[in-house]
């Protein structure tokens, strides 16, 4: 039989189909070019890609960015100037960031925000007219040149923002010291009233990904369940991943949502959700529902694994055993994928090492074939 390639795997198992091998993959996020990276995609490692299929016009308002120095730091302001007032967000960013991949620094850090778009009541109905005047526009270009230059080495996904909640819980409002339970308590209506404008203004999105060329539409949530707590995810984010699903389902697209914190409190929630695949779940050390029960409770859904990056901190022995035992457990390794890294870059060494394990795991997986593949290790 003829092998798999990379992207026939990883859409075999989104698919609920059976590979030939448990299909991995490297973000492209966090992907060091070069030697290891080359040997390890030459055994089988994949690629994943996400790109938008849409640019954003903001329209009536005017945006401006300064390089500040705030409390000894230097920080980039971005103010947004509308007929009802400003709001601005104040930036850090280490060096590097914007010449490296998806505005990261050379350490794979993101720019982080000292001070939110949103810091009072004041500032939603400035926020809301933003949102009320932004447009999105199909392009549908980086995604067919992410195609191209591809092929057959992976996926390439059309990546969304965070939903409306998690817009505001992690984007403009912000969770550190509690701001965005604050907010939600002390102002109700102003939260629930700009949750709903973004909600709307977000529905031509979900057309314009719908005709995408991309596969899979991917939703980077970053679901937590200490932050979003199991009725605030009832309540706000399953009426949009339903809405999501049916206008993705009606075109034949996948949606994945990225889910890569403590998902415990959650886990029968999510199986009440139209979601296809539950991207970076990251079961223990780092998360709290292991893969084997994930597995058994969402029959109807697809597992993206993140290996967590707390075991590669340990170096390549420990990352070695972790891999194992992560094999044992989801036999025989059907909707399954495993990405090497969902939030940090991975050393050569661990690459190397996740690499020799999983470029063996040939499906269905079994306990003899695992215990081959410890044996040939050793």
């Amino acid at each position: 039989m003829t092998e798999m390639t990379r992207r026939e795997r990883i859409l075999r198992a989104s698919y609920k189909e059976r590979a030939d091998k448990l299909p991995f993959f490297h973000n492209w996020r966090h992907l060091q070019t070069g030697w290891a990276e080359r040997e390890c995609r030459n055994r089988g490692m994949g690629i994943s890609w996400a790109r938008p299929s849409y640019v954003v016009k903001i329209h009536d308002v005017d945006i401006t960015e300064q390089r500040l120095e705030v409390d000894g730091q230097t920080v980039y302001r971005r103010t947004y100037s509308t007929p009802l007032g400003s709001v601005y967000l104040d930036e850090r960013r280490e060096p590097g960031t914007g010449e490296w991949h998806g505005m990261r620094s050379w350490r794979d850090v993101t720019p982080w925000q000292t001070e939110r778009l949103i810091k009072g009541p004041e500032d939603y109905p400035v926020v809301k007219y933003i949102v009320e005047h932004t447009e999105y526009v199909p392009d549908y270009f980086p995604i067919e040149q992410a195609k191209d230059w591809l092929g057959e080495e992976g996926i390439v996904m059309d990546i969304h923002p965070h939903q409306p909640m998690q817009t505001l819980m992690i984007d403009w409002i912000g969770s550190e010291g509690g701001r965005f339970f604050i907010h939600h308590a002390k102002y109700p209506d102003l939260v629930e009233d700009l949750c709903q404008a973004i909600a709307k203004s977000r529905e031509p999105l979900y057309e314009i990904a719908a005709k995408s060329p991309a596969d899979i539409i991917w939703c980077g949530d970053n679901i937590d369940g200490v932050l979003v707590n199991p009725r605030l995810f009832e309540k706000y984010f399953m009426p949009e991943y339903e809405k999501m699903a049916k206008v993705f389902h009606e075109h034949g697209k996948l949606l994945a949502v990225h889910m890569d914190g403590r998902v415990g409190v959650l886990k029968d929630l999510i199986a009440r959700t139209p979601i296809d695949i539950i991207e970076a779940l990251h079961p223990p050390p780092m998360g709290d529902l292991p893969i084997g029960e994930a597995l058994s409770l969402w029959q109807d859904k697809v597992i993206w694994v993140g290996f967590p990056g707390s075991v590669y901190s340990l170096g390549p022995e420990a990352t070695k055993k972790h891999a194992l035992n992560l094999l044992r457990e989801v036999v025989p390794g059907e909707r399954l994928c495993i990405a090497m890294s969902t939030e940090n870059i991975v050393s050569n060494e661990n690459l190397l090492m996740l690499t020799s394990v999983l470029e063996k795991a040939e499906l269905p997986l079994t306990q003899e074939k695992i215990d081959q593949i410890e044996r040939s290790l050793a």
